[in-house]
């Protein structure tokens, strides 16, 4: 046979040679119940599967299974479907660490299951709430727990038009202008949310504070964060974004109307 492509199994059968010539080696075959002068691979494979015949009680399959769970979390891409099996995989090992007797196990996946738990409601909670909003309230309150506030006062200005936007704010107390279209912003308003997904994230109006208030904000990068762990929610926050640009776009078509109604009185007025 050619030396460039050597045979397999010639090469497991040196290793194996070496192997058993080494004493410490050695001891580790006779603890598996080997025979160093007799090593195969058939007698290795053989043995193995001894072994595990051997082992397989209810207690380590629990351990198997949650294993297998929990490799399962490692190839889910979406974060509640990777808490849902998570969770599996925890109870399975709580399970193995209470009739094995491993303690330090048992305690981990005890400690670490309220906290998968509470977060997959918040998840859940964070979907439903959006679905709900983008049937038709577009408050987005769902989105509070996962924002920080921040104190305005009188005359503070919170963007100009043409910044860059970096975040989103909901305004909780005290008054606000959007100082291109005087409109007043009242508490329980979003201000921001376009900046998420308009062109370079420019600010498309300045906001000035005009009484002392508190606001929540998010960054985009936290709305991003939301996005990319559900798939399902980022459909509907596009969905109340777009309901949004929307209700904009109709109130500059009234406005649009409105003046060229006015436009044409005058031209009548001046007629006459």
């Amino acid at each position: 046979m050619n030396s460039a492509n050597p045979d397999p199994s010639a090469i497991f059968h040196r290793a194996l040679d070496m192997a058993a010539q080494s004493f410490r080696v050695e001891k580790v075959l006779m603890h598996f119940g080997l025979d160093p002068a007799h090593l195969t691979f058939d007698a290795v494979l053989n043995r193995l599967v001894e072994i595990f015949i051997a082992n397989i009680t209810f207690t380590n399959m629990l351990a198997v299974t949650g294993a297998v769970f929990y490799v399962a979390t490692l190839m889910v891409r979406t974060i509640v479907p990777l808490r849902v099996i998570g969770i599996i995989s925890m109870l399975f090992f709580i399970a193995y660490g209470a009739m094995a007797g491993a303690v330090t196990t048992f305690l981990l996946y005890l400690l670490s299951l309220p906290i998968n738990v509470f977060r997959l409601r918040q998840m859940l909670s964070l979907v439903k709430k959006a679905r709900v909003s983008a049937q038709g309230d577009l408050s987005m309150d769902w989105l509070r727990p996962f924002m920080t506030p921040r104190r305005y006062h009188s005359g503070d200005v919170l963007f100009r038009k043409g910044d860059v936007a970096k975040e989103m704010l909901l305004t909780v107390t005290g008054k606000f202008l959007v100082k291109e279209i005087g409109i007043e912003l009242p508490p329980g308003r979003f201000v921001g949310e376009l900046g998420f997904v308009a062109p370079e994230n420019r600010r498309t109006g300045t906001v000035e504070c005009i009484e002392d208030g508190d606001v929540l904000t998010i960054t985009y990068e936290k709305l991003l964060e939301l996005y990319f762990q559900n798939p399902e929610f980022g459909y509907y926050f596009l969905r109340l974004t777009s309901e949004r640009l929307m209700q904009n776009i109709s109130r500059l078509e009234s406005d649009v109307s409105r003046l060229e109604g006015i436009v044409e009185s005058n031209k009548v007025t001046v007629s006459h």
